[in-house]
């Protein structure tokens, strides 16, 4: 008993596979997102004492932390990276030509 799996190649943005209307700036969110994520557990903060340093409630760094990242703009949460005493760099590159 065999069955047809199909399958499609990823774009490489899960939000534009999935159809988001701005997939690249929900891509760009979610990266930020991991790394206060990591930040937090590393340093082995509590949600309310990560809360009290980012100067935000205890829901909204449950929200970054499970990465759900609908209410925050990129720039909120580079300022959280910030105050974690981290600093973040753009890099501007051509995209890749498709293949034709």
């Amino acid at each position: 008993m065999s069955k047809n799996i199909s399958a499609e190649v990823s774009s490489g943005n899960v939000f534009a596979d999935l159809g988001f209307d701005n997939p690249e700036e929900e891509l760009l969110k979610a990266k930020l997102a991991r790394e206060v994520r990591a930040i937090i557990k590393r340093r082995r903060l509590t949600q309310a004492k990560a809360a009290e340093l980012l100067g935000m409630k205890q829901p909204d760094i449950s929200a970054i932390v499970t990465g759900r990242t609908g209410k925050f703009s990129i720039d909120r949460l580079v300022r959280c990276l910030d105050r974690l005493d981290y600093k973040v760099e753009v890099i501007v590159r051509q995209k890749p030509r498709k293949a034709a």
